[in-house]
């Protein structure tokens, strides 16, 4: 059975939750505010986040600035706002996948799934991914750039995985999202941009002068065919 952790200071929120994610077949546990779900966090260690933003004491982004330094468990974030920055801010502080409110909790649920499926897709034990100086291992998730390993969400490691696939071809952001079940995101192409940003912000040396992972302008982006990347 998978832990859900809610964050929520709504006390009705948080039951309401609680019980329809308990009547399909998940076991929750719940945080009135960042603080204390990073404490819920280290104990009960979820399967996933669902994460309000607007919250007193530590809000879901400074939430995210933490818990992405200790763990890469998957977060949906719920906002109430319509902006569109709140929902960028949070991709690229690591977030997965993010509701607007109001939601339907059918839909809540897809998503729930959606993003634990695509966390635990079973992968080719065997098979090792190498371009460049970069190494992709799809069996135990593990990533290098040349001896360091680097930490991804599973966001990132999906997108890397596609794009060393085929090192030198060029993926519009629209093939990248595809690929990538980007219905999830409703098809934002700017989204897209902010999983690159945090890719690039993780794998290159210099992320505004991208060594691996290359911008195709006009088209999209690709990754690099060179065997090696020097300095």
């Amino acid at each position: 059975m998978k832990t859900i952790l809610i964050v929520d200071d709504k006390l009705n929120t948080l039951r309401l939750l609680t019980d329809y994610l308990s009547e399909n077949g998940f076991r929750t546990v719940t945080a009135p505010n960042g603080r204390e779900a990073l404490y819920v966090a280290r104990h009960e260690k979820p399967d996933l986040v669902l994460l309000d933003i607007m919250m007193p004491e530590m809000d879901g982004m400074e939430f995210m600035r933490h818990f992405r330094k200790e763990r890469q468990t998957p977060v949906i974030m719920l906002t109430a706002r319509v902006d569109e920055t709140d929902k960028v801010v949070g991709l690229e502080l690591g977030a997965d996948d993010y509701v607007t409110k109001p939601f339907g909790m059918a839909e809540l649920v897809a998503r729930i799934r959606a993003v634990l499926r695509r966390a635990a897709e079973p992968v080719e034990t065997e098979k090792i991914l190498r371009a460049a100086d970069v190494t992709l291992d799809k069996g135990t998730h593990v990533v290098r750039v040349g001896n360091q390993k680097i930490d991804l969400t599973p966001s990132e490691f999906d997108l890397l995985t596609v794009l060393m696939n085929a090192p030198g071809q060029v993926f519009t952001r629209a093939q990248l999202l595809e690929r990538l079940k980007g219905d999830l995101f409703e098809n934002v192409e700017r989204t897209m941009d902010v999983h690159v940003r945090n890719l690039r912000a993780k794998l290159e040396p210099d992320p505004a002068n991208p060594r691996y992972i290359l911008t195709v302008f006009g088209v999209g982006y690709r990754f690099t065919d060179e065997e090696t990347v020097g300095d």
